[in-house]
């Protein structure tokens, strides 16, 4: 479905799952992912929960042409879509990028949260990965988003992945390549991360029962930018995934599931 952003954008969002049940759940994808990528985890929740799946503007089916947004009007437009859908309260799951927006929908609409599922996730950024954050902008800026991808996929993808895929490397590279192949899209999604202060004391007005999830060997994001999330959010539970890397809606799902499952 298509409604309408604040600012007059199309935003493509999907229901799916027990349109009758009683909860609702809202998935927010990583940077270059879309609905799709939460296709392994979906079936864990089916039958039980109301599903949203959102594409943030600049991702699949939204609107690409559009000034840079921050995280603040990512979470207004989340907003939006539940006020059209007639929800008043969710639990939000977001990934990565999707976690950061989830972030500011928690401290912005708290009236419209439920409760709050952080899964590799950081609220400030070290050197170290500002530097990985520079190689993806020149990599995007000098090779398009096919060498962007190629420098992405060990950053974000556990060893273990590479061994054993649930989605074979080159096939995954196919099908994201057609998704986001308008560069300066991307780039306007990075630049929402690139121009993010750091966002620890806003944490602390969060009031949701939260989740933490994060990968072991996750080299985006080590464990240790995570825990501080967990410090900065009263009460909130933090699971660290053995041997997983960072793209948690394709590496150990199973294990993910179960921990969200007994949190909700």
């Amino acid at each position: 479905m298509i409604c309408k952003t604040i600012d007059n954008l199309d935003v493509y969002y999907d229901v799916q799952g027990n349109l009758q049940g009683q909860e609702t759940l809202v998935f927010l994808n990583g940077l270059t992912q879309s609905t799709v990528s939460w296709y392994f985890v979906l079936p864990y929740f089916k039958e039980k929960y109301k599903l949203i799946l959102i594409d943030f503007i600049f991702q699949g089916q939204s609107a690409k042409n559009a000034d840079w947004r921050n995280f603040d009007t990512h979470a207004q437009d989340v907003s939006t879509i539940l006020n059209i859908e007639k929800i008043n309260k969710a639990t939000v799951i977001g990934l990565s990028y999707g976690s950061l927006v989830a972030q500011h929908f928690a401290v912005l609409y708290p009236q419209q949260l439920n409760k709050l599922i952080l899964v590799s996730t950081f609220a400030h950024k070290t050197p170290y990965y500002e530097a990985i954050e520079l190689s993806w902008w020149r990599a995007l800026e000098f090779g398009g988003y096919n060498l962007m991808l190629d420098i992405m996929l060990p950053s974000v993808l556990s060893e273990n992945y590479f061994s054993k895929p649930i989605i074979p490397i080159e096939l995954m590279k196919e099908s994201r390549k057609d998704l986001n192949q308008n560069k300066d899209a991307i780039f306007n999604l990075m630049r929402a991360t690139k121009e993010r202060k750091d966002f620890r004391k806003e944490l602390e007005k969060i009031t949701a029962q939260t989740l933490i999830i994060q990968g072991e060997k996750d080299l985006l994001l080590p464990v240790h930018l995570a825990n501080e999330v967990h410090l900065h959010i009263k009460n909130s539970k933090f699971e660290i995934i053995k041997s997983a890397g960072h793209t948690l809606n394709l590496e150990h799902v199973p294990e993910v599931c179960k921990h969200i499952i007994n949190f909700l």
